[in-house]
């Protein structure tokens, strides 16, 4: 349990937006929407959450007001993106509250993934917002029973079974968790939503990035010494990263081990989080324990 942890109950009000990418998988989405219901949860959809803007879901004024609209609401306790997608970051530019308590007036949860990293990133140290890495709207009804159990263990307990993976040594270490999509989270290095990684585990994930432009991205955290006091690293799943049509390519764990494993810290990979399989719910900000060599990461009290 997390201390002060005001988790949620059955019929507290939760807001669904669109942040990101626009809303086209309406069967996956109205099965998300049954899943939260039967748990007993009121869901109201936000205003222009339906818009479709090219790839965007409507213009950046309207996902803007979206979300604002959501964090303003006293009567809502939980945020939950529609999807994922692009166009987050979008929303950051130009953003005009620099605490996010001057709009948020009660405490609420945050919950998506991918591209959505943009907003659990840059919200991660108002104590206002409890951000959760994981499933949107969208990609619930294709969790496994034990993942989707964890997502409602969490949010309304703050319990979280730890998540067995495999170690690549390091020994072990406590810090700070942050979840993130890959790609988003190397997009926001050296901007004012990037958190203060000191101390921290990162967890990261991507989906359709070939070996190549995954070294590329990692290469650009060295350079910049964003791994500079990260303390662990925890790896999820890399769906569809291996390379295609290039038999010279290195493989997506090559290019892994050869970026990271000289960092001299902890490292866990093949963890159930990430897109295209189980994504175990991930709680933003809160103190875990990474064994690098038993390759389990644990939740503290």
């Amino acid at each position: 349990m997390m201390i002060n942890f005001q988790g949620l109950k059955p019929g507290d009000k939760l807001r669904v937006i669109a942040p990101s990418g626009a809303l086209r998988e309406w069967e996956r989405f109205e099965a998300g929407v049954k899943i939260w219901r039967s748990h007993g949860y009121n869901l109201e959809f936000t205003s222009g959450f339906d818009q479709v803007n090219g790839y965007l879901a409507g213009s950046d004024e309207n996902r803007r007001q979206q979300l604002i609209e959501a964090l303003t609401d006293e009567t809502c306790r939980g945020i939950l993106c529609a999807r994922g997608g692009f166009g987050s970051t979008r929303l950051l530019e130009g953003w005009k509250w620099k605490n996010i308590a001057q709009i948020s007036p009660v405490p609420k949860f945050l919950i998506g993934f991918s591209d959505i990293t943009g907003l659990l990133w840059a919200f991660s140290n108002s104590p206002q917002i409890i951000g959760i890495h994981g499933p949107v709207v969208t990609t619930l009804a294709s969790e496994p029973d034990w993942s989707i159990q964890r997502l409602f263990d969490g949010i309304e307990t703050g319990f979280f079974e730890e998540l067995q993976g495999e170690g690549w040594g390091g020994g072990s270490v406590l810090g700070r968790l942050f979840p993130a999509n890959l790609t988003v989270a190397t997009h926001l290095l050296g901007t004012a939503y990037q958190p203060d990684l000191t101390d921290s585990i990162i967890a990261l994930e991507d989906v359709n990035e070939e070996p190549y432009r995954l070294d590329r991205m990692l290469t650009h955290w060295r350079m910049v010494g964003a791994f500079k006091g990260v303390r662990g690293i925890a790896l999820g799943r890399f769906s569809r990263c291996e390379a295609e049509g290039n038999s010279n390519s290195f493989t997506l764990e090559e290019v892994l081990r050869d970026r990271l494993g000289d960092l001299g810290i902890p490292i866990v990979s093949n963890l159930p989080f990430g897109h295209e399989g189980s994504n175990a719910i991930l709680p933003v900000g809160r103190v875990v324990h990474l064994d690098g060599k038993q390759g389990i990461l644990s939740f503290s009290e």
